[in-house]
């Protein structure tokens, strides 16, 4: 491990990628409900104004691109594999995972692989876990922050769904601190999908570093675990007794298809849980009935994947020509679906822009959906269940610090809050 790689910081790498990812001060929100009273397609790249990247890598800009608002199109979309592939990312950050990354798979390939990880992230696997998660929660991170009386949760939000999720995945548990530095490499990695130009060399130089070093330190944990006898249900045993294709998988195919899922298995997680709180600590009322009745917590989650998702759109590419709205999308053309937009939509919920827990149940895009749904959303909703119930356990009297600006949630890519500051008595 060069001293160069193990100089990445956690908070900086996700600064950064924060930073690269908010894009402009434009309300994305009330840009798309515009849009989509407007005319439900647009021909063009919608994403281009905001100043992000998307998922197309160096390929944004290079072929005909639409968008769409609706939640029946965005739902017709991501729900066709076949129609609407994701091959494309391979070029674009699945270039830094020598193209096995399940975002980039299609077809049969995507639905071997991912029935090699699924059983992984299942409920009955994940609630396994559940005891252990809140028991890390309350007595590595919320008990030690009493004293103080007041903390930031988004420091706490940053580091807590990386010391679950590495556990989970193979790591070994009994070296968490190194889990910070494992993270930060890869949060470099989704830095490399950087389109400024004046930032692009440097952001692939450090993606390049990030690479190695995560490729090196689950080399480690493989070779280990397969001499070992590869036991255990987190993902790194479940690979190495697995057959794809006819075949048990090598050393470099467990190492790559592992390393491929590190750059969504924390830091996804701590913008949903920014958001969750935030919402939590801001909707009136909302806290004295979460806090009298815990089974609200699930609600809590859905309603704010719909109201904030993480993500705001997902890019698709037409496998042949379809149309929307009489307009003719051509082969070969990248879809964006604008998932926030979606998420919004009048004709799909009632007042689409209250944040109402107690709205009617209906599936929305903050986890995706179709063959390409998060993975790992019910490892995320566990986390933050069990973390929103010690907060409410362990800190009397919470609420916003009155001495500090009100969190606000943005992000033009990938949403969330910077800082979240609360005090207890």
């Amino acid at each position: 491990m060069s001293n160069e790689s193990a100089a990445l910081d956690l908070a900086t790498a996700y600064s950064a990628v924060s930073e690269m990812y908010r894009g402009t001060d434009l309300d994305i929100h009330a840009v798309c409900r515009e849009q989509r009273l407007k005319s439900p397609i647009y021909e063009g790249d919608f994403i281009t104004q905001f100043g992000v990247p998307t998922n197309a890598g160096t390929q944004q800009g290079t072929r005909p691109t639409f968008a769409l608002f609706k939640y029946q199109d965005v739902m017709t979309v991501l729900r066709d594999g076949a129609t609407y592939t994701s091959g494309f990312i391979a070029e674009g950050l699945g270039a830094f995972f020598d193209g096995l990354i399940i975002l980039a798979m299609d077809g049969d390939e995507h639905r071997k692989v991912r029935a090699l990880l699924q059983p992984a992230f299942m409920p009955e696997t994940v609630n396994k876990w559940r005891p252990q998660i809140d028991q890390v929660i309350r007595e590595e991170y919320i008990q030690p922050m009493l004293p103080a009386k007041k903390a930031d949760l988004m420091k706490f939000g940053l580091e807590l769904p990386i010391r679950i999720m590495y556990a989970l995945m193979g790591f070994p548990s009994d070296e968490p601190s190194k889990y910070k530095q494992y993270a930060a490499w890869a949060l470099a990695i989704v830095g490399g999908n950087q389109i400024d130009p004046s930032k692009m060399v440097e952001a692939r130089r450090q993606a390049g570093i990030a690479v190695k070093g995560l490729y090196d330190a689950l080399a480690e944990v493989v070779v280990q675990r397969r001499a070992e006898g590869s036991q255990g249900d987190d993902v790194v045993g479940r690979l190495l007794r697995a057959e794809y294709e006819g075949r048990t998988l090598d050393d470099h195919e467990v190492i790559t298809f592992t390393r491929s899922l590190l750059p969504a298995a924390g830091e996804t997680t701590t913008r949903m849980f920014g958001s969750v709180m935030t919402l939590l600590l801001t909707t009136p009322g909302l806290l004295e009935r979460v806090k009298a009745d815990r089974s609200l917590i699930g609600k809590l989650m859905d309603e704010t994947t719909r109201f904030e998702p993480v993500a705001t759109f997902k890019v698709r590419e037409t496998a042949k020509e379809v149309e929307f709205h009489g307009v003719k999308i051509p082969k070969g053309s990248f879809v964006q679906c604008m998932v926030v937009s979606a998420n919004r939509d009048e004709e799909a919920f009632e007042n689409p822009d209250v944040f109402d827990i107690d709205r009617k149940p209906k599936p929305s895009f903050g986890f995706g959906f179709g063959p390409h749904m998060c993975i790992g959303q019910f490892v995320a909703k566990v986390e933050i269940s069990c973390a929103v119930n010690a907060i409410l356990d362990l800190f009397p009297n919470l609420r916003l610090d009155p001495t500090q600006p009100v969190p606000q949630i943005g992000g033009a890519q990938l949403r969330g809050v910077s800082t979240l500051p609360v005090i207890w008595d």
